[in-house]
């Protein structure tokens, strides 16, 4: 009886746990069934050599209903492509608010895209939407999706996309410059006849306005040529192993990844932004995908648009490495470069390229940077082997006083200027302050000019209070979300990229990142060890003089001129590193005296000469690793953000040089300038350089009567000025810091000037 019932209880025990397994893979397979559809349809179930439209109904019919869900983590780019192309669609609309706006999708699907464009740019924006597809299963979800929605303004079509045709074009009507904005979202790699495909978007693509954007995989070896440098941006290159593996792999399914679609798309059309990712949904650090988003416009844009590039104040633009024009050569001389050996133009005029426009029909296309619809600041450069030592930026913010700057410049607007970029904060001063004609910011880092672009990006785009989140608090939680939709119509292609690289750089304070963020890092550490951290936030929100300089001398004081910190920042690595000072500097300051009496002399006085918290806000941002409303740059302030926005001519004053300031200063003409401010730039060089020398006399010949040079220095007596006398300036010595007076809310410089 025992052993019978043991034999029935284990009898159901078996039955049981066969019904729970029977019942989990069951509901495995119910939940995994997108997956599986999507692995047999795609690596498993042939697909035969029918022709493209047989190829496709084929492949897709037994996956239609799961393809949005099982391609959302594969077809990496979609929506940062449709946000990219919201910003500009935004800004073309404010340009032609009237003018007719029809929307192609080639390749469309599904309609997974429309649908996702409308959290962008409302649906309800377009006149018209069209989605051509080849697969009518695809198009079968499209047309539900479409309806359910209520969306009458968006047509389907099953069209050849090498031919397609518009219903509104009818009989006899020319289809010539009638669409506004193509999309093609991994369509292009699948399109036999591609050629024909970019060649009939060509032609319908509005020449003034009309966008397209593309997203898909792709492969690249090796750039060679200038103008893949130009336009190819960041993390172009796939190892060899990447090209050979994934165009084979994608070449079973009749999608090719070679580079020849992306190269005539390239030639084709202009660059506007172009983006290289990798895809890592899949085994993140072995499988990596490489994909691409474009944005780019007709060749046949107007080319007076971009001649500034060319132009730079009526001279050329020597050392910026521009690419050679599209047009011929009448009245165009070709000279070498300083560096590089590569030919760049220079314009007599702006009437020279517009009169050459119509020489040469079949030439390569310019940069990204001539192609750029909106705000073009940055002028063209190349991307050479000197770049590239800089991976970011040093200077999160502009560490010179830009008040003392304009009691001693005494601009107007009737000046035009040149100034060192760094983080952009004094340029932007000067603009608020006395909005000058021009204002050249020169960098040889091209980090520097990318911030820079930012912030010229963001005034323009934003309103105050994201704005002030970004570069006031340092965090913004949405940064990315605002840099695809409002303000990347208005960075060059290369700053959009190096941004979207460094997406999270204002998810916790942006004021820690680049080389300046080390001593920020160090002077927090220095403070927590030391248990003073509360001492700072008190001494950085004192009422009075007198509170403030009792807490530095009496708790911070020890701490920062502890000897041991001062060994340490005064060790070369941290000084270049960390606060951006070169060895050459560094040994001006040794020379006279010791490094210990230079941050002494420096620090004293400053605690009971200027309150951090209404006005001194360098050393507020050093403590508190952010800047406050009360106490931050003048571009921060609403007055000033307000006044720079609604000044057109303040923010279209701005051109950025990526280059060293002699190679810009000969570019301009003579006596194009009448004021020059490089900071203490001149410290960085070895004394008795023959490049000062030859910066000097460059300084001496663009200088126009009445003009001055302004400059800094960490030495009371810098070797070079007796290089501006000898060249013909007469130099005046106007602040130089003895005792414990400080003559500006830095205190670490002596001012000179020309006469």
């Amino acid at each position: 009886m025992l052993q019978a019932l043991t034999q029935r209880d284990g009898l159901s025990i078996l039955v049981i746990l066969a019904l729970g397994l029977c019942t989990a893979s069951g509901l495995a397979v119910h939940f995994f069934k997108p997956q599986l559809k999507f692995v047999w349809h795609c690596f498993f179930r042939p697909l035969g050599l029918d022709d493209q439209k047989a190829r496709l109904e084929k492949f897709y019919r037994g996956q239609a209903e799961v393809y949005d869900s099982t391609r959302s983590f594969l077809l990496r780019g979609r929506n940062t492509m449709l946000a990219l192309s919201s910003g500009h669609l935004r800004a073309m609309r404010v340009r032609s608010p009237h003018k007719r706006l029809v929307w192609v999708d080639i390749g469309g699907g599904t309609g997974h895209n429309i649908e996702l464009m409308d959290k962008h740019f409302p649906i309800s924006s377009f006149d018209t939407v069209y989605l051509i597809d080849l697969c009518e299963p695809l198009l079968e979800v499209a047309r539900k999706r479409f309806e359910e929605k209520g969306w009458t303004n968006v047509v389907v079509l099953c069209q050849d996309a090498a031919k397609f045709t518009l219903p509104e074009w009818g009989k006899g009507v020319d289809p010539k410059g009638t669409v506004g904005f193509v999309t093609l979202s991994y369509s292009l790699s699948m399109i036999p006849s591609y050629h024909a495909v970019l060649d009939r978007i060509e032609y319908v693509l509005s020449p003034q306005d009309g966008l397209l954007s593309v997203a898909d995989f792709y492969t690249a070896g090796k750039q060679s040529s200038l103008h893949d440098k130009a336009i190819g941006g960041l993390n172009r290159e796939c190892g060899w192993i990447s090209r050979w593996f994934w165009q084979i792999w994608f070449d079973f399914d009749h999608v090719s990844l070679g580079p020849a679609r992306r190269t005539y798309l390239e030639y084709k059309f202009g660059t506007i932004k172009s983006y290289n990712g990798r895809n890592r949904f899949f085994l993140p650090f072995i499988v990596q995908i490489p994909y691409y988003i474009w944005l780019g416009r007709p060749r046949a844009c107007d080319v007076t648009r971009f001649c500034h590039a060319f132009e730079v104040e009526g001279g050329n633009t020597i050392g910026n490495c521009s690419p050679v024009p599209t047009t011929g050569t009448k009245n165009l001389e070709v000279v070498p470069t300083l560096e590089i050996g590569e030919p760049i133009i220079q314009l007599s005029s702006l009437t020279a390229l517009e009169k050459a426009a119509n020489v040469i029909n079949i030439t390569p296309p310019l940069s990204a940077f001539h192609y750029q619809i909106e705000k073009p600041w940055r002028l063209p450069y190349y991307e050479q082997q000197v770049h590239k030592e800089f991976r970011t930026f040093i200077y999160s913010f502009t560490w010179e006083d830009p008040f003392v700057d304009m009691e001693y410049l005494q601009l107007s607007s009737k000046d035009t200027m040149l100034a060192i970029t760094s983080a952009g904060d004094n340029a932007l001063h000067y603009a608020i302050s006395a909005q000058p004609q021009r204002i050249h910011c020169v960098d040889m880092n091209p980090c520097q000019g990318h911030l820079l672009e930012l912030k010229l990006a963001g005034i323009h785009s934003l309103e105050y209070d994201d704005f002030f989140a970004l570069f006031g608090e340092g965090r913004h939680p949405r940064f990315r979300s605002l840099l695809d939709s409002k303000i990347a119509p208005y960075l060059s292609s290369s700053a959009y990229q190096f941004w979207r690289l460094k997406d999270n750089a204002f998810s916790s304070s942006f004021y820690m990142h680049g080389y300046s963020g080390w001593a920020l890092r160090l002077a927090k550490l220095i403070f927590s060890l030391a248990g003073v951290s509360d001492h700072v936030i008190a001494m950085c929100n004192a009422d009075t003089l007198e509170e403030q300089a009792k807490i530095w001398r009496e708790m911070l004081r020890p701490v920062l001129l502890n000897p041991l910190v001062v060994a340490f920042l005064k060790s070369p690595v941290f000084c270049w590193n960390a606060l951006g000072v070169p060895l050459n500097q560094r040994q001006m300051i040794l020379e006279e005296g010791t490094f210990y009496d230079y941050v002494q002399h420096t620090l004293d006085p400053l605690a009971s000469t200027y309150l951090f918290k209404t006005g001194s806000y360098f050393y507020l941002l050093t403590l508190l690793g952010h800047y406050t409303p009360a106490s931050c740059p003048l571009y921060l302030t609403r007055d000033g953000f307000n006044s720079l926005k609604a000044s057109t001519s303040a923010l279209d004053a701005f051109r950025l040089h990526t280059n060293s300031i002699v190679n810009v200063l000969r570019g301009l003409s003579r006596w194009s300038l009448t004021r020059a401010l490089v900071m203490d730039h001149l410290d960085w060089f070895t004394a008795g350089s023959a490049e000062v020398d030859e910066e000097v006399q460059e300084l001496y010949r663009v200088i126009a009567p009445g003009g001055f040079v302004l400059w800094r220095s960490a030495s009371r007596r810098p070797w070079y000025n007796t290089v501006f006398e000898r060249t013909g300036f007469i130099v005046i010595p106007v602040a130089i810091r003895k005792g414990p007076i400080a003559i500006d809310r830095v205190n670490m410089y002596v001012y000179s000037r020309t006469a």
